[in-house]
């Protein structure tokens, strides 16, 4: 990052004690040297300069090339005396943070299996950068998991009983309770009340409130950091240690999701089959409970524009 000085100051080099050294116009003045706008201050000259001058005007351009290989920043508070304090800014200079959930495009780096650089790809703002909301992540797993459940759970009622239909015993003089049955509940091997029968789990839910929660736990792996995105997904071969490998290298990733924008290819599905903590999905597959099962998401770059272009498609009421 670059110094703090004040614009006011560098227009007053001109005008230092330091800086005029003769009083002929071939001097540097203060019209002839003046701050850039941008971020490390580029100097730019208006004439030409005596031989007299020449030794300064280098020692100024190695100074400022000198600015540009700062990576700390100095301030008046933290100078060790190396740098004029009265150059430098009283206030500390701070990056601001980046705050999650004003629709912001995002620009990512594109690689690859291998840590080669492909470049930069923008996310759209509206899928990967969308507000934080539990309550609509809670909904939609309860639905996920309530449409998945099979329901395929049975019992027995009084007429499905293998038993006979005969009264057991006579219904008075006995002493005992009156019974018309031995398939009844009360006996041993006797049917079930009110038992489960197979049916459906699954419940409403809006299109709208589905769409939305994927679009937060995309927004979410992206403010954590753990989005990335490839190229493609071709690997070498369909050997495992190139993926044991490179998830070795990867930091804080104990489950790896990768999606493919199509479907997957023969060579990575081999060589991730063996992997418990290696799950592969076409983009048409992913979903909310799969993205928080795994704490690193993998998207080929064909796999985004399909996801956002699926999150663009006007839904049909």
């Amino acid at each position: 990052m670059a110094l703090s000085i004040s614009r006011r100051v560098l227009r007053s080099f001109g005008s230092l004690s330091g800086f005029g050294r003769c009083g002929d116009s071939s001097c540097l003045t203060s019209q002839s040297f003046r701050a850039s706008h941008d971020l490390y201050g580029h100097v730019s000259w208006d004439c030409l300069f005596s031989a007299e001058s020449s030794s300064f005007i280098k020692g100024a351009v190695s100074s400022l090339a000198h600015r540009r290989l700062l990576t700390s920043n100095v301030t008046s508070e933290s100078n060790d005396g190396s740098f004029p304090s009265d150059l430098l800014s009283a206030k500390n200079v701070v990056t601001p943070q980046r705050e999650i959930g004003l629709y912001q495009d995002l620009v990512i780096p594109v690689t690859n299996f291998h840590n080669e650089d492909k470049g930069l790809m923008v996310l759209a703002g509206d899928v990967f950068d969308v507000p934080i909301r539990k309550d609509i992540i809670h909904r939609v797993v309860r639905w996920q998991l309530a449409k998945r459940q099979q329901g395929t759970h049975s019992t027995k009622t009084i007429s499905e009983v293998s038993g006979t239909g005969r009264k057991p015993y006579r219904q008075k003089g006995t002493g005992r309770a009156r019974h018309g049955t031995l398939r009844g509940p009360q006996f041993r091997g006797g049917a079930v009340m009110h038992g489960p029968k197979p049916r459906s789990h699954a419940f409403k839910l809006n299109k709208k409130v589905r769409r939305l929660g994927l679009k937060i736990a995309l927004s979410a792996r992206a403010a954590e950091g753990k989005l990335l995105v490839f190229e493609d997904l071709e690997v070498p071969s369909h050997k495992t240690k190139n993926i044991v490998n490179y998830v070795n290298e990867m930091e804080n990733t104990k489950k790896l999701l990768v999606v493919d924008g199509g479907p997957i290819n023969e060579k990575l599905k081999l060589a991730t089959q063996n992997l418990h903590y290696v799950n592969l999905l076409p983009s048409i597959g992913l979903n909310v409970y799969s993205i928080l099962q795994h704490d690193t998401l993998v998207m080929s770059r064909d796999a985004v524009n399909k996801i956002v272009e699926r999150m663009h498609t006007p839904i049909k009421r």
